[in-house]
């Protein structure tokens, strides 16, 4: 594995990784409380 170039793209892909297991693993809620599917979460992340 080569790396990261620099502490910011490291940070910033490491944070979505745990975004995506938190998601995977049911621990993240909406604001308004309603359940969504894993997919549904992923997608309002990336709009």
């Amino acid at each position: 594995m080569l790396g990261f170039k620099n502490f910011h793209a490291a940070r910033r892909t490491l944070a979505g990784i745990e975004v995506m297991a938190m998601i995977k693993k049911g621990q993240m809620t909406t604001l308004a409380g309603d359940r969504k599917t894993p997919a549904e979460m992923f997608y309002a992340l990336a709009a």
